[in-house]
């Protein structure tokens, strides 16, 4: 399960980065709460709109973003991305501590977050294949995951407390400090031990070789699509869990970080499941995409606090696997010479939809309630399933055979004549 933690520079890497992620959680619950509690009257509209700004560049941007991560050193673009985030941290936490910051002022940081994002999103992971061999690339995207979501069940809850007790100030500060480790990680990794073949070519070819590359690729296409749909309409808990703690339960900032605390154990859990396996499993991004949609549904009909917070337990997980196995395929998948690129068409099209879906079930919620928004990420998960399952039908020859009165799911296509991505 950790066996990609043998090698010094992934090991630096994680602890480095676990440390800079428990921030970014930190800030973004900090954020959401403010322009949700204190900057506006529990508009979650604006919540929408702060992360359309904030995840939007990842879609404008793509046409330099994955060139530019196959083009130029990954680590050193990393370096500058992640002292730009630090920077644009403090300045917010400064900015709220001395009582000035208004709405429009975390738009425009949240835009600006955005745009270093754009950058570092691409970079940060294809870098992780210069850091261990192909054998142990799966293994550890799933540790990656693991990090950001044990990270997720500390920065969150930490936030919650720290807004209820000094303000979000020192917490954005916070934020801007802990910056600090994945900088000194990048500084201190062997340069000589990066695996070269995990390296972008650094040739030219523009963003129009990775569009090329997925064009022919169906694997790839159908993995995009579902990531899509439940990337823009279902990946929205800083508004569902906002919405449903305030609106609803009648909760506080403490308890609105506990909720996104209690989803990141489960997603730690299907990170860790997914570290197990040695390669991901196509069968499990459309299992996760239903089981998704389900778990959406049933936290929308939760009618206790602490009953909907168990059900947030049960989407951490089956999102993670569904996530979790979609960038690892994406990335077992693709050649390393466009692999920059085709991560920057993946995080686009998974964190790019966000200016689109955000906004309309932050309306939603606004409209008919937070548990209608929570409707929306469920249709997403169900229809994204849907779509796998069409895969599956027309390039896998899936069909149901019953045998002695009993259903059976059977797949009739050849081995040789599959997509290269892993076995279901």
């Amino acid at each position: 399960m950790f066996r990609s933690l043998a090698g010094l520079n992934y090991r630096i890497w994680f602890f480095g980065a676990l440390v800079s992620n428990v921030g970014t959680w930190m800030q973004r619950t900090a954020q959401d709460w403010i322009v949700l509690t204190e900057l506006t009257h529990n508009n979650a509209t604006a919540v929408g709109i702060t992360m359309a700004l904030q995840f939007g560049p990842q879609l404008v941007m793509l046409p330099i973003t994955g060139w530019a991560a196959d083009r130029f050193d990954r680590r050193k673009m990393l370096m500058c991305t992640q002292a730009a985030m630090a920077v644009l941290g403090a300045a917010l936490g400064i900015m709220t501590l001395t009582g000035v910051v208004v709405l429009w002022h975390v738009y425009v940081f949240a835009l600006l977050l955005g745009i270093a994002a754009a950058f570092d999103a691409p970079a940060r992971q294809s870098f992780v294949g210069e850091l261990v061999d192909e054998r142990n690339l799966s293994n550890a995207v799933a540790l990656n995951s693991t990090s950001f979501n044990a990270a997720r069940t500390i920065g969150p809850a930490i936030a919650g407390l720290m807004t209820a007790w000094v303000g979000a100030g020192p917490v954005f500060i916070i934020n801007a400090v802990t910056f600090i480790a994945v900088l000194l990680s990048l500084k201190f990794m062997r340069q000589s031990e990066f695996n070269a073949r995990g390296r972008g070519s650094r040739r030219g070819g523009g963003l129009v070789e990775g569009f090329r590359y997925v064009r022919t690729r169906p694997d790839l296409i159908v993995i995009f699509i579902m990531v899509f749909l439940i990337g823009t309409f279902g990946l929205n808990f800083p508004i569902f869990t906002s919405t449903m703690a305030s609106s609803v339960f009648g909760k506080g900032a403490g308890e609105f970080g506990v909720l996104s605390s209690v989803m990141a154990v489960g997603s730690v859990v299907g990170s860790l499941l997914a570290a197990r396996r040695e390669k991901p499993r196509v069968s499990m991004l459309f299992l996760g995409a239903l089981a998704f949609g389900l778990g959406c549904a049933l936290a929308a009909v939760m009618p206790t606090y602490w009953l909907f917070g168990a059900s947030l337990a049960l989407i951490g997980l089956f999102s993670q696997t569904l996530m979790t196995t979609a960038n690892g395929t994406v990335q077992l998948a693709t050649e390393p010479a466009v692999r920059g690129r085709v991560m920057a068409i993946y995080m686009a099209i998974f964190m790019g939809g966000t200016p689109i879906g955000a906004p309309i079930v932050g309306w939603v919620a606004d409209a008919w309630g937070a548990r209608w928004g929570l409707g929306v990420g469920a249709a997403s998960g169900i229809l994204a399933g849907a779509v796998g399952v069409f895969y599956l039908m027309k390039y896998r020859g899936l069909r149901m055979r019953v045998n002695r009165w009993r259903p059976m799911l059977v797949m009739e296509e050849p081995e040789a004549a599959r997509p290269e991505v892993a076995a279901a």
